[in-house]
């Protein structure tokens, strides 16, 4: 792959790393759910940002199939309609590593407001499948979710980004 002018030649992401940050995503998700705001409309789904990441930077081992399962192990926490999240999840690991080439070439900032689209998507499929099955409106404070997803894009790059960075070499005559 080309990298860009002043670009991080990264390490191989581990795949313990991968699964195991999911996993923690999954079970910040469930904290939130149960803690101080309970199911806040306006709460972010950690699980989606770290989802939409490894989705982006990882689209051989994370995608469509991981989204499914994480959906369906949100909708059983959430008691919700069963497909509900796995649905919106699913959607989001395809448009996830369909624009995952285009993505990598921005810096993280742009990237942050790139996926917000994707988020926006995902949270309104989850919307109108919860308004069909004759759900309630969340209200008004359901948009603020994806904006703040979008807000933690950059806090997620640096975090799961973290394990790969390589140590700057100080020998000038190795290329890498």
């Amino acid at each position: 792959m080309i990298m860009r002018p002043g670009q991080q030649l990264l390490l191989p992401a581990n795949p313990v790393f991968i699964w195991s940050s999911l996993l923690v995503a999954l079970l910040l998700n469930m904290l939130m759910n149960l803690g101080l705001w309970g199911r806040a409309a306006w709460v972010p789904d950690l699980l989606v940002v770290v989802l939409v990441f490894w989705s982006v930077h990882q689209p051989l081992r994370i995608g469509v199939g991981t989204g499914f399962f994480f959906g369906l192990l949100m909708d059983v926490q959430q008691g919700s309609l069963l497909g509900q999240h796995a649905l919106a999840y699913t959607v989001l690991g395809y448009f996830a590593v369909f624009v995952h080439r285009r993505l990598l070439w921005f810096d993280v900032p742009t990237q942050a407001v790139q996926v917000f689209p994707l988020f926006v998507a995902a949270h309104l499929l989850e919307l109108v499948v919860r308004l069909i099955a004759g759900g309630g409106f969340p209200g008004w404070s359901y948009g603020l979710a994806p904006v703040i997803e979008a807000v933690l894009w950059p806090v997620a790059t640096v975090i799961l980004l973290a394990p790969q960075r390589r140590a700057p070499d100080p020998d000038d005559n190795r290329p890498l």
